[in-house]
């Protein structure tokens, strides 16, 4: 079975998984198949509650929740200020506290290479997708050019399926603003203009009007202000 079909497999089991122990399942396949050391897929709520499956070391899981690094991780931290894909050499690791981390993390088989996906969902969600891996900096260059928008579309993928599994989860929130509706709108909210927001996503000012326009189909809302009104205010973006 070739690369790309062996994907598709997984992400259609994806797909049907019922639990969210198949998430974790999942994962480990996906991790298998791009030949990474680790794949990881970390949620933190707007509360500051963390939920994550991957195959990090349990002992490294353990000392990030006992050390508090969510407080410091660059990661974390720097996609938090980001809409795009990031690799972790363009983060700041320039204080102590980051360079401890950084350190700690690799001497627990972390990885000294990283790419991580930012996702934005309902009700104040963040989450990252994950890769990381032990090689030079010229190996992961040319490991992320090939599979950058592979890593993409898994993540919102996962996420997705992440959202539908959650417990206690309502109609209303599954019917949420896509990915790129909600970093339109956040963009709209900070006071881009439309010119600007198209150039930070990449994309056309048409297609930035139809990812506009969908978000303010979908919560009723009268104008583009009316919008971001109603978006602020039900947590589905965060300025």
């Amino acid at each position: 079975m070739g690369m790309i079909a062996r994907r598709e497999v997984i992400l259609e089991a994806l797909g049907q998984a019922h639990e969210l122990e198949a998430l974790q399942d999942s994962i480990v396949r996906l991790r298998d198949h791009f030949r990474v050391d680790h794949l990881v897929y970390h949620w933190v709520s707007s509360n500051g509650e963390q939920y994550g499956c991957g195959t990090y070391p349990d002992a490294w899981v353990q000392r990030y929740l006992d050390k508090d690094y969510l407080r410091v991780d660059p990661v974390i931290i720097g996609c938090f200020q980001r809409f795009h894909p990031v690799d972790w050499k363009r983060l700041d690791w320039s204080s102590k506290a980051a360079r401890g981390f950084q350190a700690d993390a690799i001497a627990h088989g972390i990885g000294n290479q990283g790419f991580s996906v930012p996702i934005r969902g309902p009700i104040g969600q963040f989450a990252l997708f994950t890769a990381s891996h032990h090689c030079s900096d010229e190996d992961w260059a040319r490991f992320t050019a090939s599979n950058r928008r592979d890593l993409i579309l898994i993540a919102h993928e996962f996420n997705q399926k992440a959202l539908e599994l959650e417990p206690g989860r309502s109609q209303e929130q599954s019917r949420a603003l896509s990915p790129r509706e909600i970093d339109a709108m956040t963009l709209v909210a900070m006071g881009y203009s439309r010119a600007q927001i198209a150039d930070t996503l990449s994309i056309s000012e048409h297609t930035l009007r139809v990812y506009i326009e969908s978000a303010r189909s979908k919560l009723g809302a009268l104008n583009t202000t009316h919008a971001v009104a109603k978006a602020l205010s039900r947590g589905l973006i965060v300025v």
